[in-house]
């Protein structure tokens, strides 16, 4: 890890804002329809909101109809996958690879003719860096 990276909850608590804290270190969940990526257009890369680990490409990006940002892949070796049946239910958590961050779940409902996969994302968890045109 670098040396910018936060090395005790307490850091993460100053370095992200409470709903990013909530969200990407305690395994929250933003309000659907409310994330400020929900409907970005733009395209670029998509970073982790705590440490700017590259995680998705905006061309991997599609309106689910959910309420959170998805995506059909992410770029390989980016995220980790963790088994999650905290909520009674088997899922599949997504965390970022770098900083051990939640970003959401995995599901197979994705769009069928790609992947079949959705990376269904936090919105607070993701940064967009645009490509330069």
């Amino acid at each position: 890890m670098d040396n910018d990276m936060p090395k005790d909850e307490d850091e993460w608590k100053q370095k992200l804002t409470p709903e990013q804290y909530h969200i990407l270190r305690e395994k929250g969940t933003e309000v659907p329809f409310t994330g400020a990526l929900l409907k970005e257009k733009r395209m670029g890369l998509y970073t982790c909101a705590a440490c700017g680990n590259v995680l998705f490409a905006s061309d991997a990006k599609f309106d689910s109809g959910t309420g959170w940002p998805s995506f059909d892949h992410a770029i390989p070796g980016a995220t980790n996958l963790i088994e999650d049946d905290s909520m009674g239910i088997k899922r599949t958590e997504v965390v970022c690879a770098r900083c051990g961050s939640h970003l959401g779940h995995l599901f197979n409902d994705g769009p069928a003719e790609t992947t079949g996969k959705r990376y269904c994302i936090n919105s607070v968890c993701l940064d967009l860096k645009p490509k330069k045109e």
